[in-house]
């Protein structure tokens, strides 16, 4: 069972802090996509996903409203600043080169999940090979000549049977050895593959798209892999032969298929800093058209069939979910068919001095936690109080007013400048382990901060 919009808008409360129509938003999104799936076949590819547009200023939650969402979905997804195509003398990959990029990251996903599932396997053939380096199994002579096999067969049949009972028995009992971790220190030699595919550009209308041409997959043994050699100790040689064997047991042309499949109807692609492509030019220059990469993001968003290297993919059925901080322009200063390919709006709001406060405490990654984890390894144990933590959040709340608001980003410094001098002195510290943070440290710590606005522009 998929799991219902307000468990999904639970799970972002975990890490985000209000936002609630945002969350309630991509939960819809979501939910959406397993409806669709228990839908009949030809309805299913006339329903489209509602693309989301998030409006809000900086650090507020958008770009990790959408990550995290792609985690709970154990989707693919690729974060594209789409102002990378208006740079000046921008000629390398085209726009889209964000599908390709989000069939790479499904790649990934199938292939980790895959390898997961031959674990067993793996291991079990990577202990044989660290048994052959050890004690190889009895071969059969060298034949000196095409009709040598004639004259030799029976003096194998005599020696074979006996030599291969008594050097299988010696074979197992490596194994059980090796399977107690008995020959873990061991140092032996082994030979791996080299990762060094040949590849070649290919020089398309758009640019240059690495198309990544591997010339040992076309011409097999014409080009032979090459191999390295390394000593190491067998407990390292079993993971790194692991993994060797775990790839030689996945099917690429299947892993293909099904990251195809799985960007196709469960990708999301994350359009940052929209509103710096919206509105028109003024007067002229070098840049690249604003509007014009707005036409070229738009048949992707609408809908079309992008080539990539390991196949075609058609991107109907991505969730696009775009965002910006709208500040010099507005959402209407979008194309009109761009807008028509964002029916749904959510704006996020700006921070206040309790959003900071529970973003202190709240979240998993509370900054307080991770904190206290980093000192704690130095035997440095560090407790915040209660109003410790609610002047914190004023402080943050305040130098945002006076300079640039950059919402929640802005507690990372002022946590950084608040314990830097713990930090810098805690490996050095052997007697005072216990340190509360309480609002007269704070106070000590910050106050200059907030009061030298010049200072603090400097601090970001």
């Amino acid at each position: 069972m998929e799991l219902t919009p307000s468990q999904i808008v639970e799970k972002l409360n975990q890490y985000i802090i209000g936002q609630n129509d945002a969350k309630k938003s991509v939960a819809i999104a979501l939910r959406n996509r397993y409806r669709r799936r228990l839908v009949d076949k030809d309805l299913q590819e006339e329903i489209i996903p509602k693309n989301i547009l998030m409006i809000g200023p900086t650090g507020v939650g958008k770009t990790e409203i959408a990550r995290r969402l792609a985690n709970i979905a154990e989707a693919p997804f690729s974060k594209i600043e789409v102002t990378k195509f208006t740079e000046v003398g921008y000629v390398g990959r085209d726009v889209e080169s964000m599908v390709r990029d989000l069939l790479e990251s499904a790649i990934r996903m199938v292939k980790e999940k895959r390898i997961e599932d031959v674990q067993e396997e793996a291991l079990q053939a990577a202990r044989e090979r660290i048994i052959d380096n050890l004690l190889p199994k009895p071969g059969k002579k060298q034949k000196k000549g095409p009709f040598q096999f004639l004259s030799d067969e029976e003096e194998e049949k005599e020696d074979s049977s006996e030599s291969y009972q008594r050097i299988q028995r010696r074979r197992d009992k490596l194994m059980e050895k090796l399977k107690e971790g008995e020959l873990d220190d061991r140092k032996i030699e082994i030979s791996i593959e080299k990762d060094s595919p040949q590849m070649m550009e290919l020089f398309t209308g758009q640019g240059v798209e690495e198309m990544g041409i591997n010339f040992q997959d076309m011409f097999g043994d014409m080009f032979p892999k090459k191999k390295k050699t390394r000593k190491v100790k067998i407990k390292e040689a079993i993971e790194i032969l692991k993994d060797e064997e775990a790839k030689k047991l996945i099917d690429n042309e299947e892993v293909k298929s099904e990251a195809i499949d799985l960007v196709e109807n469960d990708g999301i692609i994350f359009l940052d800093e929209i509103d710096k492509i919206a509105g028109s030019e003024q007067g002229s220059g070098p840049d690249v058209s604003r509007e014009g990469v707005q036409r070229d993001i738009l048949p992707i968003v609408e809908g079309s069939t992008i080539m990539t290297k390991h196949g075609a993919v058609k991107t109907d059925h991505i969730l696009f979910i775009a965002a910006g901080a709208f500040h010099m322009s507005k959402p209407s200063d979008l194309i009109p068919e761009l807008q028509g390919r964002f029916p749904l709006r959510v704006e996020l709001s700006s921070l206040s001095v309790d959003d900071f406060e529970q973003i202190l405490l709240q979240p998993k990654n509370a900054l307080t936690r991770q904190y206290r984890a980093l000192l704690e390894t130095e035997g440095l144990n560090i407790t915040f109080t209660d109003e410790a933590i609610r002047e914190i959040a004023e402080f943050a709340f305040e130098v945002n007013e006076q300079t640039e608001n950059i919402g929640a980003r802005r507690l990372h410094t002022i946590m950084e400048k608040l314990l830097e001098k713990l930090s810098y002195n805690a490996p050095d510290n052997i007697e005072n382990t216990e340190v509360t943070i309480d609002v007269e440290y704070v106070n000590e710590q910050l106050s200059e901060v907030v009061k030298d606005k010049d200072l603090s522009k400097y601090i970001l």
